[in-house]
Formats: structure tokens, sequence, C-alpha cells
């Protein structure tokens, strides 16, 4: 990896009267994805990965350095690789969303990204974003402040990076594309793991349990990655209080807790002082479980690492394990910790809260599924959907038709509202609103004002947290709650001083969700629920961004070796070849 200085970037404190001068730099980095063997869970099996590693590399930079990261493909299907919460400004070339802003790079070939860091601090992540190859394909991103400057806390004395996955006995994908031919339901993990490892409540794991020595007397920053291809996920170290101070690259008022929630998709910047006797002690998570209840086959695995002080102690006894872990179903935690979220609304870290909105959308995010009347026999495929509209892929990503102003790849017409109003929250066993399968997305005026309602409905009594992540911008979450949202009741419970500052949030089950965001980057951005199980079917649309007034507000000019879009093999195909 080859590092160069960039131009210096200027920044002016008008307050202070004091102006910082700042060297950003650029990097390199090769990822190179091809199968290697690996084994958990007393199974050996084969599975793709970056540079012969799981996780995959971390990539370190300053808050505004860019980054190029030349991916090359030595598997057997195409696949993108996205930035998880960069802004990327007017740059969707780079975002690494499948059929959206490129298609994928195919099998022998190479594609450099350009990642460009902007207003991003804290710890973020990278991940495939093609089908669920991201459950093995991922690793975590660290941006450090800019030269000169400092955290908004005392500097640690170390830091340790947790990245929280789902583990499968088998190659995964070999199912995904059997379930996308079927529409039927995904399958369930075999074990949750942390740094790639189950743990030691694991079959085959005790020895290989991921350990972090610590000293007594000090202070570390944890940075939690949710890598998890479906679960929002609680985590606790035992006998450890946690501070939390960032969230998705922005920082929060600091406050302390026994354990914290992380949304799919989400990262999260946690202090603990290591003042405890000491001795071991279990770093633990499980999943938060919000589906239906009747359901009781989800993965209940306890994902364990652990935490060790150096020194002298009876290392022969078990760690101690966390006491206030919430249960997979603590519905009651899991809220009030997401009601403590507060931007640090500092004067380094000023918050900007759109206040004249223009355009105000309610979206259903629903299950849902279309019944197939055969000759012999009925049948079904599962589909979910925002505003009754399950997304299909175009044959040319969005961002390539749209900026060549080529026609019939789609259409302008994602609606604002649902197109039924009823009960959403009701027990709706049935699904009659007949969802509707297209590519439609939804025009914006740059620098125009957004606010989105996000509403979970019921369907198929169906109902479970989803987690809203929207790409190229951060938005506001101004409230939360559960039931049908209600604009009289519940727009007074709004946080307009402090709201947190994200990328990813949880829409409750049974509930709604808040955003407001200013549509100041130009260019093609998915909108979506995170969770793989629900974005492979459809609950997915885009937002076009239009350019400013100038070209300092409008889209760059595509690179000249963007991936073809005529001829990638893909993962379906590939997998129909290795499986004869």
């Amino acid at each position: 990896m080859g590092v160069e200085p960039a131009c210096p970037v200027l920044l002016l404190f008008l307050a202070g009267i004091i102006i910082w001068v700042v060297e950003a730099e650029v990097h390199y980095y090769d990822f190179v994805l091809a199968e290697k063997n690996f084994t958990r869970l007393c199974k050996t099996k084969s599975m793709l990965v970056v540079n012969g590693q799981f996780p995959g590399p971390t990539i370190y930079v300053h808050k505004g350095d860019t980054v190029f990261v030349n991916v090359h493909n030595h598997g057997d299907y195409g696949l993108t690789v996205h930035w998880h919460g960069v802004k990327q400004p007017r740059n969707p070339w780079s975002d690494g969303s499948a059929y959206i802003t490129q298609c994928p790079i195919e099998p022998g070939h190479n594609f450099t990204y350009e990642v460009v860091f902007s207003e991003e601090e804290g710890t973020l992540w990278w991940h495939a974003n093609s089908d669920w190859t991201r459950n093995t394909v991922h690793g975590a991103i660290v941006i450090y402040p800019p030269h000169g400057f400092s955290y908004p806390f005392p500097t640690p004395a170390g830091e340790q990076i947790f990245i929280l996955g789902t583990w499968f006995t088998y190659d995964v994908n070999k199912v995904i594309k059997e379930i996308l031919r079927t529409g039927k339901d995904v399958p369930v993990s075999d074990a949750y793991i942390i740094n790639g490892q189950p743990g030691d409540f694991c079959a085959c794991s005790k020895e290989m349990a991921y350990r972090w020595q610590v000293d007594y007397g000090k202070t570390y920053l944890i940075r939690l990655v949710n890598a998890l291809m479906n679960e929002e996920f609680f985590f606790a170290i035992a006998g450890h209080d946690l501070i939390v101070v960032g969230i998705d690259g922005s920082y929060l008022k600091p406050f302390t807790t026994s354990y914290v929630m992380l949304s799919n998709g989400q990262t999260m910047d946690v202090l603990v002082k290591t003042n405890r006797s000491p001795g071991r002690y279990y770093m633990a998570g499980r999943q938060y479980y919000t589906d239906n209840l009747f359901f009781t086959g989800y993965d209940k695995t306890n994902a364990s690492a652990i935490l060790e002080y150096r020194g002298k102690y009876d290392r022969l006894s078990s760690p101690f394990f966390p006491e206030k872990l919430p249960s997979y179903t603590d519905y009651d935690s899991a809220t009030q910790f997401r009601k403590r979220l507060k931007s640090l609304a500092s004067k380094e870290h000023p918050i900007d809260v759109p206040r004249n909105v223009t355009t105000q959308m309610y979206i259903t995010a629903s299950m849902d599924k279309i019944v197939h009347n055969f000759s012999a026999y009925m049948d079904y495929t599962l589909l979910s959907s925002l505003n009754n509209i399950s997304w299909v892929n175009p044959s040319t990503d969005v961002l390539q038709a749209y900026y060549r102003n080529l026609s019939g790849f789609y259409t302008l017409d994602f609606l604002d509202e649902p197109p039924y109003y009823f009960d959403f929250v009701a027990d709706l066993r049935d699904d009659s609103t007949h969802p509707l399968k297209g590519t439609k997305v939804k025009v914006l005026e740059y620098s125009e004002e957004v606010e989105i309602v996000f509403q979970s409905t019921n369907l198929l009594n169906a109902s479970d947290e989803h987690s809203m992540y929207i790409h190229g911008h951060k938005f506001y979450v101004l409230g939360e709650g559960y039931g049908n949202f209600n604009s009289t009741r519940d727009t007074e419970t709004y946080n307009l001083v402090d709201p947190p500052y994200l990328s990813t949030a949880s829409l409750p089950v049974k509930g709604w969700l808040t955003i407001r965001f200013k549509a100041n980057n130009p260019g093609v951005w998915a909108m979506h629920c995170q969770e793989g199980r629900h974005l492979i079917w459809g609950m997915n649309t885009v937002l076009i961004v239009k350019n400013g007034s100038n070209p300092e507000t409008s889209i760059r000019t595509p690179p000249p070796n963007m991936p073809s879009c005529a001829s990638y093999p893909s993962i379906h195909k590939a997998l129909e070849v290795s499986a004869e």
C-alpha cells in the first residue's frame, strides 16, 4: 500500500479566528477476492474472502482523506463493494451499489474505487453488495480525526475492533440462489461470530475464541460493527460499563450503559474502563429478535470473545458472563437504548436539522407474497416492498441510464405515500395489497429538505424491525414509536435539538420512524432495508438527486473503466455450474 500527500485542506473557524491547515492524504489498497477454506463448528467450507482474511482488512484513514481500492475479482461470480456510511460527495460512481450505481465486477476483472471521506469521523465498514456475498466479504473502516485535531473525549490508551457476523456451515450463496428462484424463506444461521469466531459456547470453538488483552486502570476505545446478514444485535461485557461516544461515523453525547444494541449494518464507538478485578470476562452478544414470536427456530447462539487482564491471577476459572445482556425479545431494552442516542452538538461538531421541509414522504415497509395459481396446485413467492412496490434490478445500472439519458430502465413514479391506507399494525394474516414489481425511483431537487416517515406493516402477520439505510446521505432521526403514525400526536415528540445523525436506523416492529435530511449530494442513491432477507426480496428504491447550479454541485464525470453491464456472469449462473 502506497501513500501520497494530497493538497492541503484549509479549515477556517470564524468563531475563534483560527486557521488550521490539514494535510489530507491519499491511500492505496489492493483487495484480492478469492476462495479459501475455513473451519468452524467442526466443519470446513470454502468461501470468498478478501486477501485471504476473514473478516477482511481494515482501512485506516483520517477525516478528509481519499482512498483508492483496486478490487481484483478472482471468484466465480460478479460482485460489487460498497463503503457503508461514506457519503461520497458527487461520486456515486464509486458507491458500489449493484445494479444501481454499477454492474458487478466480472470474474477475472478488476475495478478501482475512489472512496472520498468528507464529514465522517469514527467507525464505518465496507462490504460486498451483491446478493449475500457480504456475509464473508466485509471489513472495518477506521476514520481518525483530521491531523492536528483530537477526539471529543480523552485519548484512549488503545483500541480494538469487534466485527459481529453470521456463520453458516455451508455455502449460503447456493441456498440464496435457490431462494431467489423459488421465493421461499431464507435459512437460519448456524452461529453468530465475533471477529470470525463463534466463541466458547459453540461446538469445536472453545480454543479459537477471540481474546483481547488489556492493562488494569486504562480506558480503551472499542469499535463495533454489525456485519450480520439479517439481525440487530445486543452486546455487553461482563462486569464492565460501556460509554457510548459515537455511531455511524458521528459523535454522540456520551452516556453510560451496561449493554448496547446495534441495528443491522450499524457501527458504534464505545469506551470501556478496565477497572475491575484482574481476571477474564466474556464479551458476548446475541440476536435481538422481533419477528413472529410463534416461530422459535431462530439462531439463539451466544457469540463470545474474552477480555483478559494482563497480570497474575487464576486463569483456570471460567470467565464471567454479562449478567445484563438483554434477552432475545427484550423490546423495552432496545427501545430505551435508542432513546439515549443524541448528537454531540458542539461548536466543533455542529448539527443542522432541516427546518424547511419541501418534500414529505410516508413509506410503508412490508413483507408480501404473490400467489401463483397453477393448473394442479397453488404456490406463492415471498416479496418485500416499500409503498407496495417491490424493487426489480434493471439490466443496466440506474446511474448509467440516468447519466446518459437512456430510457426503458426505470420509471420516475415511486409513490410518496402508500396506495392503500388501513390499520397497518393490525393482525393481517393475508396480503390483499397485491404488491407491484418494478424499478421505480424518486427524483429530488438539489439541496431540498426531505422528511420521510417509515411505517412498518403487519401484512402476513410478519412485522419485524427494519434497518433503514440511505446511500450517499446521512439523516437526523427525529423520533420513533409503536403503532400507526399519527401526524398530530407524534410530531409533538420530535427531537429537533440534538437528534442522532445516522446512516442506518431501526424502524420498530409494528411502529414508525421519522428522519430528515438535505438532498445535497447529486447522484443516484439506494434507499433500502439493510437486512439481507428483505433486500433480496425487494425492500429497496432509489433516490435520484439532481445536479445543482454549477459544476461543484453536480455529479462528477464517470471514470473510464466502469464494469460492463453487457456480459457479466451472474451469481446464479455461476452457482448453477458449480453445483453440477
